[in-house]
């Protein structure tokens, strides 16, 4: 199979991707230059997958070849382990040229965290030795029809000296990109778990169905399992995660902002670039250029003060982080850095939409032009921001703030 191309192809063979020797980065530098230079490879095309749904296949692999999947790797294992401040920065300047590039392996960092948090030390050993060898994780959790996106119907069933599970999956970013398809389901005993499932097992299947009408090229689509045989040494016990205070939700939480925080800069950016270049003055403004109409000057220069407000709350959030994680965790600083990146998470949530509806209203009526596909922004923004509801971020920050009550312990917040 060439280049891996064919997305559909891939999905009914149903065979793992190839595997590609990965670079491993050395200082955080390291990791934003990859970024930047993932980035301006994926520029020029952007506005083209999105079209045409097209799958980055050949950026996923320049991802892995980078060493970016496994920049959250702990140091022991033989990770960069970067800072939470440096990885919510390469999630974002990758988003903000392509936020369906950024989200693609954004279930990899939270699943490595998860891994060092709740393994075995065989397990971190070997999951953690194939990422860095070019390895791709991505999930398989949440499903249609459930009561909640908490509530599973997959099943893990104990099979001999092994486990056999059964389901069906939703929103399984990443999967038709992976070599290991991380699955939540029950098992025996009611309680959660996560199987690592190889890419080409018998009764596994990955189906690219995503028609999400923003994000459009994450493949965010179904997980087929039917009889699926998994070793007993490739089942954590996820559940263990409640036991103990964590910051796995806040993980998780700062990769989301800091991909709608790209999205944006990605806004911010085609806004002021059209205006200069390609929209009409107002009449009633008496100008020669679009770019010197005072209102639409002001305009911009809200946006950019509120970016650097977002950008300033996603750095702090990244930098409370790496204080909580370097102590033991308790309630108390799990609680810090849950609402630090809740902060993080409310202005960038707001941000992003406003940028990508003030583009058209900046840019005026040919922005809305399908050649130029800018509302790819809104698109984006708009589905990407429903993972989580921010009326329940305000509520949470509110309730810690006035009361001192601690949020709740889950991938939300």
């Amino acid at each position: 199979m060439s280049n891996l191309a064919d997305a559909h192809l891939q999905s009914d063979l149903d065979v793992a991707p190839l595997l590609l020797e990965a670079h491993h980065l050395r200082t955080d530098n390291d990791a934003l230059q990859a970024a930047h230079d993932l980035a301006n490879a994926a520029r020029e095309q952007a506005g083209k997958r999105d079209q045409q749904r097209k799958l980055p296949w050949s950026l996923i692999e320049q991802f892995t070849r980078s060493g970016l999947g496994s920049i959250s790797i702990p140091r022991e294992f033989g990770g960069l382990q970067v800072s939470f401040v440096t990885l919510a920065e390469v999630f974002a300047i990758i988003s903000a040229t392509d936020p369906a590039l950024g989200q693609i392996p954004q279930n990899q960092v939270g699943i490595l965290n998860l891994i060092a948090s709740t393994a075995t030390q065989t397990q971190k050993e070997q999951l953690f030795s194939h990422v860095l060898k070019g390895w791709r994780i991505a999930n398989a959790g949440p499903e249609r029809g459930s009561k909640n996106t908490l509530d599973l119907k997959a099943r893990i069933t104990a099979d001999g000296d092994d486990f056999m599970i059964n389901g069906q999956k939703f929103y399984s970013t990443g999967s038709l990109f992976a070599h290991w398809i991380a699955v939540k389901a029950l098992n025996d005993d009611g309680k959660q778990v996560m199987a690592f499932v190889r890419r080409g097992t018998p009764g596994l299947r990955v189906v690219d169905d995503w028609t999400g009408f923003g994000q459009r090229t994450t493949a965010s689509g179904t997980v087929l399992l039917n009889n699926v045989r998994v070793d007993a040494e490739h089942v954590i016990d996820n559940w263990r995660l409640n036991e103990t205070p964590n910051i796995q939700g806040a993980v998780s939480q700062l990769i989301q902002a800091a991909i709608d925080l790209g999205i944006a800069r990605g806004a911010i950016d085609d806004t002021v670039s059209f205006v200069r270049e390609r929209s009409r003055p107002w009449i009633d403004a008496n100008v020669e250029r679009n770019s010197d109409d005072p209102y639409v000057i002001a305009d911009i220069g809200r946006l950019n003060i509120e970016l650097h407000a977002a950008q300033a709350l996603l750095h702090k959030a990244g930098r409370v982080l790496d204080q909580v994680s370097a102590a033991p965790i308790d309630a108390q600083t799990a609680a810090r850095a849950s609402i630090a990146v809740a902060e993080a998470k409310v202005l960038s949530t707001e941000l992003s939409l406003l940028a990508s509806e003030k583009l058209f209203e900046l840019a005026g009526s040919r922005a809305s032009l399908a050649e130029f596909n800018l509302d790819r922004h809104w698109r984006n923004a708009r589905v990407h921001t429903l993972h989580d509801p921010v009326r329940w971020k305000y509520h949470a920050i509110g309730a810690y703030r006035l009361n001192g009550t601690l949020p709740a312990r889950h991938s939300w917040i």
